[in-house]
């Protein structure tokens, strides 16, 4: 199976022309699973480690870079990375997933499953709180909240507020690295979980899978020049 990107609505009939068209925008997801037993980065199902986030955007697993959001503010020298993640400590462990979406994208859902509690071998989790923000965060991010998950379970996101209008439209955070080439501005959504139980230290098995639901906007709607009537092709 290929990749491919996809911008703009599509037309699920056929009738191009017309004041009644069926058009709509097609559903995307990025995804990661985390498994804490898998521990070299690079490797199917890796889960991060101290300090390491995993990027969603390579396959298998790798080391994300997360970036210091740039507020559609660009620079000459590109974009900045951000101190790496809260170091472990003895009862609070940190990992996550960094996505990177076309910027403008409306967010329809940011979904934590666990499918097994991480545990050390000797102390198992019995709380995993979510944030969902434009960077690493460590309280109620810029794009969703979410609830602990205190057993294997889904956690699904809810939207308030400033929340849902970031949602609806995604932030312009990190500027391409080339320069010139396209996409000019990408999103940065980081889903930050903050693992913790009295004296957990760095887990050795757990399974958590998170997900980002999206839909990718298209600038041109609306534009007289591109679609003149507002057809799509």
């Amino acid at each position: 199976m290929g990749r491919s990107t996809f911008e703009g609505p599509i037309l699920s009939g056929d009738n191009r022309f017309g004041p009644q068209r069926d058009i709509g925008y097609t559903l995307l997801r990025q995804s990661a699973f985390l498994d804490f037993s898998v521990t070299s980065a690079n490797t199917a199902n890796y889960g991060g480690g101290n300090q390491v986030f995993v990027s969603s955007g390579n396959i298998p697993n790798s080391i994300a870079t997360i970036w210091n959001p740039q507020s559609n503010v660009y620079s000459t020298s590109g974009p900045t990375t951000a101190t790496a993640p809260t170091a472990d400590t003895s009862g609070t462990i940190y990992r996550g997933v960094s996505f990177l979406i076309p910027q403008g994208s409306n967010i329809s859902d940011v979904i934590v499953d666990v499918g097994l509690l991480p545990s050390d071998g000797t102390v198992t989790a019995n709380s995993i709180q979510p944030y969902v923000s434009n960077k690493f965060a460590t309280s109620t991010g810029v794009y969703a909240t979410m609830s602990a998950i205190t057993s294997a379970t889904r956690g699904s996101a809810t939207f308030v507020g400033s929340q849902l209008v970031a949602s609806s439209a995604s932030l312009y955070d990190v500027q391409n690295l080339q320069p010139g080439t396209q996409p000019t501005w990408f999103s940065q959504v980081v889903v930050t979980l903050k693992i913790t139980n009295t004296s957990l230290v760095a887990p050795t098995t757990g399974q958590i899978e998170v997900t980002l639901k999206y839909t990718q906007a298209d600038t041109n709607i609306g534009n007289g020049t591109t679609y003149p009537y507002g057809n799509f092709d």
